[in-house]
């Protein structure tokens, strides 16, 4: 699989081209017509430049005569950049127990509403111990009094769902609210 992906980055260039005739396209974008691969070499080696295969699979193939190092530092940089403003959305988690207190509920409240606003989808999910499984209701409507302290910014994704010990929901941003990256 590795070896696939670096064949894939690898351009055929120069002397790996190995079609008789190739459709040549100079360094201006301008078209140069069908010529032998040699003849094509040559006029790039005159122009201190590559003869890059853009399209292997055409009929007759397609090269271009361009600075291939450039060229590919240029993708590189572009890729880099697009990179740079992507923003990933991850999946925050908050645990707590369905006896919390008004303190530690409201200290909650506020970090989710701070994943929420950083773009972040958040799992919220309560954890029971020993028998407290008997008041997996109450648990319930923990959940949903953060949905509803959170619905002008969030929607609810996934509704209260039992798994085992744990009860969750997952809380997405609204898409007005996503940040622009």
């Amino acid at each position: 699989m590795e070896e696939r992906a670096i064949l894939k980055e690898t351009a055929i260039i120069n002397e790996r081209i190995r079609a008789r005739d190739l459709r040549v396209i100079d360094e201006n974008g301008e078209q140069l017509g069908i010529l032998p691969t040699r003849e094509a070499m040559r006029i790039a080696q005159e122009k201190n430049l590559d003869l890059v295969l853009v399209a292997a699979d055409a009929n007759p193939p397609v090269a271009k005569i361009m600075d291939h190092g450039r060229h590919k530092f240029e993708t590189e940089k572009k890729n880099r950049e697009a990179r740079k403003k992507q923003h990933v959305v991850s999946l925050k988690e908050l645990t707590l127990s369905y006896k919390i207190g008004e303190h530690d509920y409201q200290v909650r409240l506020r970090s989710l509403q701070k994943f929420i606003k950083e773009g972040d989808k958040v799992k919220v999910t309560i954890r029971f111990r020993g028998r407290e499984v008997q008041h997996s209701g109450l648990a319930a409507e923990l959940l949903m009094r953060f949905v509803r302290d959170v619905e002008d910014i969030a929607v609810l994704e996934r509704e209260p769902r039992q798994e085992g010990r744990t009860l969750f929901i997952i809380v997405a941003p609204k898409k007005e609210n996503k940040p622009s990256a």
